[in-house]
């Protein structure tokens, strides 16, 4: 594993975003050779094929694929080198307005048209699964130029936070399975806030003048220096006979008991359908997370209307006005009146084993676990905080790879706005280590939600620090 570099600040990566763009305007990308980029970063004709067809015909040692195999080593076949700084990319080309299509048509003008992925027809998990076994089996069978793509095999992600995250989550399957190394990761970001991109120096926007950023960003992700994310596991547990409209992060999986050195309120129902999956930035409970659902399935039904990020912002915020976040009461809702109504939160604090119950402060109508140092496209709610507040309250410095998920409340819009202006700090609520459980009580009934974060065994994904 790499050694850890911290992220850069949210501050000044958040105010990057438009020096990054503007610095596309300038002649440094003219630097790079078209051609000899290409060179450098297209894999041989046979491995790119063999892995397309494999990803296609859902399996790694499909005809087609050994025929590719044989035709390269079949006697008098002449040598291939492979490539100095194999990358393959993952486009949403839904991401980012027009642009979309017309960095897929750029990216596969720098590269070969095999090794640049849209999500809408191969999935990662599919390019895990059958793509990259197929580089393994090659490998296992002596092709030294399919060990040494799998081992130099760096990947580049080009969509929005959810994509990235997306493609991280998949990734990580291989350290479950032993298949290391793990690809690190590069962004070209393409979504609306961007949060990880700006973490870790990718910038906040698409540049203006793309077409060189490109090439400038293929260049970086070939030798650039790597940093370490936490990778943190979601669990969702709820009575059995809803199904849920889950994002691709989050998957159905078997029932999965709670901890039970942990005491609940109530008795639990006697069937419940879990839900599992992993996050890098953060997930919110309450009036934050009503209003993201809200949009994500305006979005969807409506993608006309979400037109880029600028535009994607805009109807964001009309939404939020929309839903109580600002001008409604909600007195008919207690749970958007107060978190408190229906919350329950038990954590694990750094250095400790046994569980703490936390209150839930009763003005907050939305409750953040945060892992990264930016929100809301470049915001830092946790705010820099003095060194005699941290010891009085126990907390850490927060970094992107410390092990650690930082809690906070937002009491409505305006207090919300404030923070997101930067005037003043979220209400902090807790700092924990492993595990994080919320139980939701709904009308004096027994549990009806439960969710735990675990930083699980795999704490860290590499991920490209763009310098």
């Amino acid at each position: 594993m790499e050694p850890s570099r911290r992220p850069t600040s949210t501050s000044a990566s958040g105010r990057s975003s438009m020096i990054d763009s503007l610095r596309g305007f300038t002649l440094a990308g003219a630097r790079i050779d078209k051609e000899e980029l290409r060179k450098k970063i297209t894999f041989p004709a046979y491995l790119r094929k063999a892995m397309r067809e494999a990803i296609q015909s859902k399996n790694a040692n499909a005809t087609g694929v050994a025929r590719l195999y044989e035709s390269a080593h079949a006697e008098g076949a002449e040598p291939v080198e492979p490539a100095e700084w194999p990358v393959v990319v993952f486009i949403n080309s839904k991401s980012g307005g027009r642009h979309g299509p017309e960095l897929k048509a750029r990216l596969e003008e720098l590269m070969a048209e095999e090794q640049v992925f849209d999500l809408s027809t191969v999935k990662p998990h599919e390019f895990v699964q059958y793509g990259l076994s197929c580089l393994e089996n090659f490998a296992s069978l002596g092709d030294t130029c399919a060990r040494e793509t799998r081992e130099k095999l760096k990947i580049l992600v080009a969509g929005g936070d959810g994509t990235v995250g997306w493609v991280l989550g998949c990734l990580g399957e291989l350290n479950k399975q032993g298949r290391l190394p793990v690809p690190p990761t590069g962004v070209i970001p393409l979504g609306t806030g961007n949060d990880l991109s700006r973490s870790f120096g990718w910038g906040g926007s698409f540049p203006f003048n793309w077409k060189s950023s490109v090439k400038r960003t293929l260049d970086k992700i070939a030798h650039g220096p790597t940093a370490r994310l936490d990778s943190w596991q979601v669990l969702l547990s709820m009575p059995a006979g809803k199904e849920l409209d889950t994002p691709y992060s989050l998957k159905a999986t078997e029932e999965t008991p709670l901890d039970p050195e942990l005491e609940v309120e109530g008795e639990s129902p006697e069937k419940v359908s879990c839900y599992k999956g992993v996050f890098y930035n953060y997930f919110s409970i309450g009036m934050d997370a009503r209003v993201a659902h809200g949009f994500h399935h305006l979005r969807n039904e409506r993608p006309y209307l979400a037109r880029g990020p600028i535009s994607n912002k805009m109807i964001y915020s009309g939404y939020s006005c929309s839903q109580g976040w600002f001008f409604t009461p909600c007195s008919t809702d207690p749970g958007l009146r107060s978190l408190k109504n229906i919350l329950r939160i038990h954590i694990k604090k750094p250095n400790r084993s046994e569980w703490e119950k936390i209150t839930v402060p009763s003005s907050v109508r939305s409750i953040v676990a945060l892992n990264l140092p930016s929100y809301g496209s470049g915001r830092h709610p946790w705010g820099k905080l003095k060194p005699d507040y941290m010891d009085k309250r126990g907390f850490f410095e927060a970094h992107a790879d410390d092990g650690l998920l930082e809690i906070f409340g937002l009491k409505h819009g305006w207090h919300a706005s404030m923070v997101m202006a930067e005037l003043i700090s979220a209400k902090h609520i807790a700092q924990l280590r492993l595990y994080d459980t919320s139980l939701g009580v709904e009308n004096g009934r027994t549990v009806t939600c439960k969710w735990t974060v675990n930083h699980g065994n795999n704490p860290w994904t590499r991920i490209f620090r763009r310098m």
